[in-house]
């Protein structure tokens, strides 16, 4: 569903929220059933794509009220809706900027200025990277720090890959990956797992995992993609070579506070310092919440339940200052969210040759070779959190050019023979074509503008 709407901004908000994931979605959530009209900058690429952490990761089985499981990228998308539907207003974009030290306090993100009374900050963190030498020539081409999102990439089929780390997320990574690769290696800096009881369990018991203990990657070789890792065994110094397609890290995280530049109070490692048990910051009226201020339990259900804290504390402080503007709802109950169908490959009963989106093989076929419009094919995958968020704007984009560009969603999963001839090597990956003619290309996510300017042009060139 589409969350854009006709929800103008107050020229003082009652509370912005910087950031997604767990805290921001839920921090929003309790906001817009106070009927404040909440603001949620989701980010879009500074410190991770919107969405937080979950949206790297594959199925989430330990959230309350989902015996059997969700995957992240779903239960965020469920979050997010749940926050529209009582009112949030969203803005997809990174903040640049903010001034704490004069109220009401200004948030600058691209090209839009905000003021706000109240702010609540739960930006997340940022996976850790090991700066290794050769780490820049290999990224991408290789090396990823997600393996839910880069798994499925054909390098990767029936060939041998590594996973850093010794965690839930790096334990996690490895079973998944055993679905593509034909062995897995764990390399563990430690002698042992922190990972959970369970996941322990099944990475020990799983066959295709081999487990590094003490182990830890120096360097990385190959060609054109990743051969090999350099190893070093951190109690004797010994040096060796463990043959691996792909390498994956779960290495830890980093907070994303670097853009207050020292407004608010940080421990040594940046995290914000807030009250014992509460979510006020050093400055009155900012509030935070999530793995900002959690460098322990980190999980999607207490950065969650920190999230509501937040926005309850925030609610209460507004009403004190006498700085609260109620915004009553239109509808007393809202209307209910569309929810999200996983889409299905278009058959040739059901092709349209002027729709602007359609998914599979046979679309793709028939548009390159028919189609006198710019083409763009979007390769994707499932469990792609970054996908979830790309896909949404690049259709509003179509909607926006009214039909005069075009696009086919390609699954690496189900058509892996595209993905291999077309180069991908990660997902999601974004091709412009124009009368079969590669035109432009793109990894990852990337602003709604790129693509557009791309299309505009070549669109001017007919003209």
């Amino acid at each position: 569903m589409s969350f854009e709407g006709n929800r103008n901004f107050l020229e003082i908000e009652n509370i912005v929220i910087i950031g997604s994931g767990p805290a921001g979605y839920t921090a929003a959530i309790y906001a817009a059933r106070a009927n404040l009209s909440p603001l949620l900058i989701t980010g879009f690429k500074s410190g991770g794509i919107a969405g937080g952490q979950l949206m790297t990761t594959t199925y989430v089985e330990n959230f309350p009220g989902f015996p059997d499981g969700v995957l992240g990228p779903e239960l965020m998308d469920l979050m997010k809706a749940q926050a529209y539907r009582w009112g949030t207003k969203f803005l997809e974009e990174d903040v640049d900027l903010i001034d704490l030290k004069n109220r009401p306090f200004s948030i600058r993100a691209n090209q839009s200025s905000i003021k706000a009374n109240a702010l609540v900050v739960a930006t997340g963190a940022s996976a850790n990277r090991l700066s290794l030498s050769n780490e820049s020539k290999f990224w991408s081409k290789g090396i990823s720090a997600c393996a839910i999102c880069d798994g499925a990439t054909p390098q990767f089929n029936n060939e041998e890959l590594a996973v850093v780390g010794g965690g839930d997320s790096a334990c996690e990574e490895a079973v998944y990956l055993t679905k593509y690769g034909s062995h897995v290696h764990l390399v563990v800096r430690a002698s042992q797992l922190r990972a959970s009881a369970a996941m322990v369990d099944r990475v020990k018991a799983n066959k295709m995992i081999t487990i590094h203990w003490n182990t830890k990657v120096v360097d990385v070789k190959g060609d054109n993609w990743l051969e090999s890792l350099i190893v070093r065994d951190v109690l004797t110094n010994e040096v060796n070579v463990l043959n691996a397609r792909g390498l994956f890290y779960a290495i830890g995280h980093t907070p994303n506070t670097a853009f207050m530049q020292g407004q608010l109070d940080c421990d040594s490692k940046g995290y914000l310092l807030t009250k014992d048990g509460r979510p006020e910051t050093s400055v009155e009226g900012v509030f935070a919440a999530g793995d900002v201020v959690d460098s322990e339990w980190r999980q999607g259900i207490t950065a969650a339940g920190s999230g509501c804290k937040a926005a309850l504390a925030a609610e209460r402080w507004l009403a004190q200052k006498h700085e609260i503007n109620i915004v009553p709802r239109k509808e007393l109950e809202p209307l209910k969210v569309e929810k999200n169908e996983l889409i299905k490959a278009t058959t040739k009963d059901q092709f349209k040759k002027d729709a602007i989106w359609q998914k599979g093989n046979y679309s793709l076929r028939r548009l390159y070779h028919e189609s006198k419009k710019p083409l763009l094919v979007i390769y994707t995958s499932h469990n792609c959190g970054p996908c979830h968020v790309l896909k949404p704007q690049i259709r509003r984009v179509l909607e926006e050019l009214e039909g005069k560009a075009q696009a086919v969603e390609i699954d690496i999963d189900e058509d892996k023979e595209i993905a291999i001839q077309a180069g991908v090597n990660g997902t999601p990956f974004i091709q412009l074509f124009k009368l079969k003619e590669l035109k432009n290309q793109w990894k990852g996510v990337k602003q709604r503008s790129d693509f557009k300017n791309a299309i505009e042009k070549l669109l001017d060139k007919e003209i």
